[in-house]
């Protein structure tokens, strides 16, 4: 039997793990748990305990028992009133939370670089997305929160909004003055909701930025799994029960969370959650630390830039996420996303993002000394062996398509295939975006623009990983019409 020709992913999974990759992505245990708890969870046979539903392992649906239990101690950590489990990842999540929140024809006031969790969120649920511009950062390439005073306006031009959706951190860790946003909303009898996909450690360490709920959210959707320490695709929905009626949230997350729960998944919740009560103050601390020390050292290298404290305050940056290293690569003459390509290649090291101009490294619970000490040298190394005098214009980055219809109207109307360069002008009838992180280039709904189309062309020859159109190589495009 050829192995790989008849056994493809399992022999894919088996040879990546065989590499013995260095990581600096997620899942956020890097599968290399510190605390004790944690390791004797990871050292248990898979088989043992992947189990179905019992009596005395409780219902995910209709919970009563241990799972209810549970999630009574996952809302107490995490401040909330409520916690619910989700087994979809925080993609799940988010659609709950804003299903759950909003009805068709409702406005929804949001960021427009926002999650393709909650652009199809948009489309399940017939809301009407209000977008915000988030802050450019030029110098980086990067969009970063949004400020006050955007959120004030698009309020104050849409008092029949419902809620306001805000990240929390973004991708790269900036966050928006959650307080002051909160008041706005509470005060214009809005709900704040909030995607905290990557800010399940703000929960635990008084270094880092503060947790939605702790403030007065009505709901997050937290992936425990980015930076938490639970197994991937495990996620929790948290709510406080002020303006969030709890057995409608849970009849919603009935309709699409699976009736075949994963006891591994939901027991790796409970892990994370009792090692983030009791340890994650210290684990946290030494990952700050390691994430500094990247910093430091990353910035003694020429032609290299990690952004760190001194960002905070700037528009669109309340506050800074700082165990994210976000270092900017485009001075020695390559992009982000390749230096991503050339760190996994030649170094067998993989960090979490690489984009234009930027990479950026996840340091959590599970990263060592060692493994940063690893990226450093890789990161000298490239500029030794293949930096470049390239320049290349990203003017396509700052330029956002315009919503002519709501992505459901979008999704839902007739559709033709058109060339991309022809492409120009037309209404998009899907998404595209580079994955990670995930975020649409252009959303179902929107103006295809020659900026977008000089984006796309550009992460083309780049060779990223393109998602969400039927074309799998984007040179063809869907956009409304017969």
């Amino acid at each position: 039997m050829n192995e790989f020709k008849d056994l493809p992913l399992y022999s894919a999974l088996k040879k990546y793990i065989q590499t013995n990759r260095t990581h600096f992505d997620v899942p956020g245990h890097k599968r290399n748990p510190k605390n004790l708890l944690q390791k004797e969870f990871f050292d248990f046979k898979l088989q043992e305990l992947d189990v179905s539903s019992a009596k005395d392992l409780d219902l995910i649906g209709t919970p009563k028992g241990v799972i209810k239990d549970a999630s009574r101690l996952m809302a107490r950590a995490f401040s909330a009133g409520d916690a619910y489990m989700m087994l979809n990842g925080t993609t799940s999540g988010v659609q709950n939370m804003i299903l759950s929140t909003i009805k068709p024809g409702e406005k929804i006031i949001l960021p427009r670089n926002i999650h393709k969790s909650a652009i199809n969120a948009l489309i399940l649920s017939g809301a009407v997305p209000v977008y915000i511009e988030p802050v450019i950062d030029i110098d980086f390439g990067v969009a970063h929160g949004v400020t006050t005073e955007d959120i004030k306006h698009a309020i104050s031009n849409n008092r029949d909004a419902k809620a306001v959706l805000i990240i929390n951190p973004t991708y790269y860790g900036a966050t928006s003055d959650l307080i002051e946003i909160a008041n706005l909303a509470h005060e214009n009898h809005m709900l704040l909701l909030t995607d905290e996909a990557h800010g399940a450690h703000f929960y635990f360490n008084k270094n880092l930025p503060i947790g939605s709920m702790t403030i007065g959210a009505d709901m997050s959707a937290v992936s425990l799994h980015k930076t938490g320490g639970s197994l991937t695709q495990s996620s929790i929905v948290l709510s406080h029960r002020r303006n969030i009626d709890f057995y409608h949230v849970m009849k919603t997350i009935d309709l699409t969370q699976t009736t075949s729960p994963s006891y591994l998944l939901l027991a790796s919740l409970d892990v994370a959650r009792y090692v983030l009560e009791h340890d994650g103050s210290k684990l946290l601390d030494d990952a700050l630390y390691i994430a500094e020390y990247g910093r430091k050292k990353v910035n003694e290298i020429d032609g290299y830039y990690a952004i760190g404290q001194e960002i905070k305050g700037n528009p669109g940056v309340f506050d800074i996420d700082l165990s994210k290293l976000s270092i900017k690569v485009s001075g020695i003459g390559l992009t982000g996303i390749e230096v991503y390509d050339i760190l996994r290649d030649k170094y067998n090291i993989q960090v979490e993002l690489g984009d234009i101009h930027t990479i950026m490294a996840v340091v959590s619970i599970g990263d060592t000394m060692e493994m940063m000490d690893r990226l450093i040298f890789a990161l000298k190394d490239i500029k030794i062996k293949y930096a470049t005098n390239k320049k290349f214009t990203t003017d396509f980055l700052y330029s956002r398509p315009i919503m002519v219809v709501t992505p459901r109207e979008a999704y839902y109307s007739n559709k033709r295939m058109v060339s991309l360069d022809e492409a120009v002008g037309e209404i998009s009838g899907e998404s595209v975006m580079a994955y990670p992180p995930g975020i649409p280039i252009v959303a179902p709904g929107e103006k295809i623009t020659k900026e977008v189309v000089a984006y796309i062309e550009f992460l083309k020859k780049q060779d990223c990983i393109l998602t969400g159109t039927d074309d799998p190589t984007i040179d063809t495009i869907q956009v409304l019409g017969s």
